[in-house]
């Protein structure tokens, strides 16, 4: 292993114990779709070009929970013509599930140029590896291999993952607009409001994970309405998961999460947690210390400041309303094993926040 690789993965995958639970036993066959996933990522993104093919292959070999997959394989379940022992890898849903990770891994290497990320995974990021030019080259040819294999799965499956990148891009930059200092001052400055935050990890988070379930149910031939309850399920779960990314972003320490706490502070991000505090206290020693430029010393007192106010467990009850919307959407759908599962994934973006 060279400096420039990532270190090998420990495991074939990471999805937490809450979701993968009882599957297997309930008749929820997804190791066949994850595991024919896996080996698809790489074969997708082979190039001729050496060093593209290592470029392309550094997150995947990195891993990750690879949860957009989990989504198209648990919901392929919900319609006739998902996995079975007969066929339980099939194979639409494991090229859908490629291309939402692709897709996933792409944005991962924007991502790290934007933030100026210096590791992803615990390993050194694309971008400070080699270069910025590097990194988005890659993910682009990422999108590009994602663009290919969904063309094999019809116009609609195509057209679907074409409006989710408008949308991931839309939320993106709506982000980088809010974010206090990160723009000239000839490019506008959005406001960083409740609403424009929500707006944001809608397009850059939400909107991802609705498309994996969307697929899921679509591919397995689910009925038209049942596929839009899919995708609102998804999109509420997502919207979750991100709001409890944004809590554990300051509640836990390094141990706990794996990243660095406070990094949307220093970002300059102002995720719901802050945006409570702000409104609770605009003036207060809190707004104070984020209009300055902010060094160790100060990330870590306003940590203290919020880990010692109530906006966390007030922005944990604005994603318990999502996870209750996702598990609305299920209804349909009737008393299940696979509704159980989903019910229980919606449930975990809670409790990985304590």
């Amino acid at each position: 292993m060279t400096a420039a690789d990532p270190p090998p993965r420990a495991a074939r995958l990471s999805i937490p114990d809450p979701v993968l639970t009882q599957l297997e036993d309930d008749g929820l066959l997804v190791a066949g779709v994850l595991d024919a996933v896996e080996a698809k990522l790489s074969a997708q993104v082979t190039s001729s070009h050496a060093f593209v093919d290592r470029a392309a292959r550094y997150l995947i070999s990195a891993g990750g929970k690879r949860f957009r997959p989990l989504l198209v394989a648990l919901t392929g379940h919900l319609g006739p013509d998902g996995p079975t022992p007969e066929d339980p890898a099939p194979a639409a849903l494991v090229d859908a599930g490629v291309i939402v990770e692709l897709v996933h891994l792409a944005t991962l290497y924007h991502d790290d140029v934007i933030d100026e990320a210096p590791a992803r995974r615990g390993t050194p990021s694309a971008n400070s590896r080699w270069d910025n030019t590097v990194a988005i080259l890659t993910g682009d040819y990422l999108f590009a291999r994602a663009s290919d294999l969904s063309a094999d799965l019809g116009v609609e499956v195509t057209r679907i993952m074409a409006r989710t990148l408008a949308r991931l891009c839309e939320g993106q930059i709506a982000e980088v607009q809010g974010s206090i200092g990160a723009l000239p001052q000839e490019i506008p400055q959005l406001e960083p409001t409740r609403e424009h935050y929500l707006e944001v990890i809608s397009g850059k988070t939400a909107s991802l994970i609705a498309t994996s379930c969307r697929y899921g149910a679509l591919l397995s031939g689910v009925d038209p309405d049942g596929v839009e309850a899919a995708a609102r399920y998804g999109w509420n779960v997502g919207m979750a998961f991100q709001l409890s990314d944004d809590v554990l972003d300051i509640a836990s320490d390094h141990e706990d999460s794996g990243k660095t706490p406070g990094t949307d502070l220093r970002e300059g991000v102002r995720t719901l947690p802050v945006l409570l505090a702000l409104e609770d206290d605009p003036d207060g020693e809190l707004a104070g210390l984020l209009a300055t430029e902010l060094g160790d010393a100060e990330v870590a007192r306003a940590l203290t400041l919020l880990r010692g106010s109530d906006v966390l467990d007030r922005a944990r009850d604005v994603a318990a309303g999502y996870v209750d919307a996702a598990i609305g959407e299920l209804a349909g759908f009737g008393d299940r094993p696979i509704v159980t599962a989903l019910q229980r994934l919606a449930a975990y973006a809670l409790d990985r926040t304590g």
